[in-house]
C-alpha cells in the first residue's frame, strides 16, 4: 500500500503545476485567513512546497513541519528565511518533536483531508500539546459537498485525488475536535459547501 510520504515524494516535482490553477484562483486568495489575528511563534503544520509563506505574519515566528523531504526541499527554497533561520523539518503531525506550549498558534491547510481516519485524533492532540493553553489553532480544509451536483463531482474526483494526495472528503475532521481536547471557535465555508475554515482553542 502506498503511503502518503511515498506519494508526496512522488509527486512533489509536479505538485505546485499540478495546483497552479486552484492556487490563482482559490487557495491563494484565501491563504491570509489562515494567519487572521495570530502572532508570536506560529506552527505551519504540513508546509508542503511552502506556498503560505508570503503570508506569514509579519509580528511571527514561523516554523514548518512537512513528512515529505521532498516537498521540503522546495518549501526550502520558496521560504528562503525559514530555512536561513533552521524553521523547517521533516516531521510526522502526529508525533512532533516540540516540548509541549512551544507555539502560540498554529494553522495547517490541506492536511487533515490527507491525514486517515485513525490519524485524525492523533494529529488534533499534538497540535493541542504544542500549542500553548488559549493558543489558536486554525483548519483550511476540502469537505463533502451537500449539494447535489457539487457532490456527484467530489465523488467523480475522489479517485484521482485518492491516488494523487491520499486525500479525501469525507476526514470530517470538526468531528473529531472534542475527542482530541480541543475547543471549535469557529467554523465556516470560504469556498461554497466544498472548503471550511475551522478555528479552535487549546484548552487549559
Amino acid at each position: 500500500m502506498t503511503t502518503n510520504v511515498a506519494r508526496y515524494q512522488r509527486i512533489a516535482r509536479y505538485y505546485d503545476l499540478l495546483d497552479t490553477g486552484f492556487e490563482r484562483r482559490r487557495y491563494r486568495p484565501l491563504r491570509p485567513l489562515l494567519f487572521a489575528g495570530l502572532s508570536g511563534a506560529l506552527l505551519d503544520a504540513g508546509i508542503g512546497t511552502g506556498r503560505n509563506c508570503e503570508f506569514y505574519p509579519s509580528t511571527a515566528t514561523v516554523s514548518g513541519i512537512d513528512s515529505s523531504p521532498a516537498m521540503l526541499a522546495i518549501a526550502r527554497e520558496r521560504c528562503p528565511v525559514l530555512a536561513a533561520s533552521g524553521g523547517l523539518y521533516q516531521m510526522d503531525v502526529t508525533d512532533l518533536q516540540f516540548p509541549p506550549a512551544s507555539f502560540d498558534g498554529a494553522v495547517a491547510s490541506f492536511l487533515f483531508c490527507v491525514l486517515p481516519e485513525h490519524q485524525q485524533i492523533p494529529a488534533l492532540r499534538e497540535l493541542g500539546r504544542v500549542v500553548k493553553p488559549g493558543g489558536i489553532i486554525r483548519l483550511m480544509e476540502y469537505v463533502r459537498p451537500r449539494g447535489v451536483f457539487r457532490r456527484l463531482l467530489s465523488h467523480i474526483w475522489q479517485p484521482w485525488i485518492a491516488w494523487a494526495y491520499g486525500a479525501s472528503f469525507d476526514r470530517d475532521t470538526e468531528r473529531h475536535i472534542p475527542a482530541a481536547g480541543l475547543e471549535l471557535i469557529d467554523s465556516r465555508y470560504v469556498v461554497d459547501d466544498l472548503m471550511k475554515l475551522v478555528t479552535v482553542r487549546v484548552m487549559a
